[in-house]
């Protein structure tokens, strides 16, 4: 069912488990908006603003094994691989695969429990081939936290190697991207591995700040540097200047890598967790959002 956590100082909205039902993004805990209650300040938005494009994304929704399906490579064609969150994929070609696509699908049960700041998700295991698992994410509130926190159990047979991220669509009060906004992170940030000329000539980088010298008239992405030396301790941090208000993630492990995708009302920092799991082993982790006013 749909949440909406508060405290008074944040709102949560919680969709429904399979309210998205793609085959993408983790099903469970997908934050459709948080509200900052002094102002009313909003963080969240679609992946697109066009109806029936891009993957269906909204919020801080998080994905696992983008580039590293768990079982996809040793799957024969017509064979079912987990993608954690989600359920059961069908592999449909003998090609790699791809984030993006569609697959026919047998959806994992969800157990939900919740209280008025709090929603724990058990995501039950299913035998696939050696590979099976239990996957536990609770959210909770903390004065002006938002936390999330995961548990990944393997029960199966065969080693889990993946990466777990959040997408974090962020557009701070519908403010579309340009000058307003600034990205922190702890150290001189590095822009990395630029999928365009495009994207290296609209961002701006002096020291730990990275700006948008105008606004973007289509996607840009890039991998970034400026984390590494933060060891399990980074963050990064998104304000919107006009508004006064931002948004900072932290989390408790060493991230795999940061990367930072957007358009024009959009702003996606996206840090990796690498994951590998022996059988009878367990992985925790957790990310905690701050929304503040400045």
């Amino acid at each position: 069912m749909a949440y909406t956590l508060t405290n008074g100082i944040l709102t949560v909205e919680i969709a429904d488990t399979g309210a998205y039902n793609g085959t993408r993004f983790d099903w469970t805990g997908f934050i459709t908006q948080v509200t900052l209650e002094q102002g009313k300040h909003t963080f969240c938005v679609p992946e697109s603003l066009v109806p029936g494009q891009g993957t269906g994304g909204f919020g801080l929704c998080n994905e696992f094994g983008i580039s590293r399906a768990i079982g996809y490579d040793d799957a024969e064609v017509g064979e079912w691989f987990p993608k954690p969150g989600v359920g059961l994929l069908q592999k449909q070609e003998d090609a790699p695969y791809f984030f993006a696509g569609s697959y026919p699908l047998i959806p994992f049960e969800v157990i939900e429990e919740h209280t008025t700041d709090s929603v724990t998700y058990s995501v039950q295991p299913m035998e696939c081939r050696g590979y099976s698992m239990l996957l536990t994410k609770r959210i909770s509130l903390d004065e002006d936290r938002l936390n999330i926190s995961y548990t990944l159990e393997n029960r199966g047979s065969k080693e889990l190697l993946t990466e777990e991220y959040n997408h974090n669509f962020v557009g701070i009060n519908g403010k579309n991207v340009g000058s307003g906004y600034e990205l922190r992170l702890p150290d001189n940030v590095r822009v990395e591995q630029a999928e365009s000329i495009y994207t290296e000539e609209l961002l701006s980088r002096t020291g730990d700040k990275l700006s948008w010298k105008n606004e973007p008239d289509r996607p840009f992405y890039c991998k970034l540097g400026g984390w590494e030396d933060a060891g399990d301790s980074f963050y990064w941090e998104i304000t919107h200047q006009p508004s006064r208000v931002g948004i900072r993630e932290y989390g408790n492990f060493q991230p795999g890598q940061m990367a930072l995708w957007g358009e024009k009302h959009v702003i996606s920092p996206e840090v990796f967790a690498d994951i590998s799991i022996l059988p009878r082993h367990s992985k925790d982790w957790s990310r905690s959002y701050q929304f503040f006013t400045i």
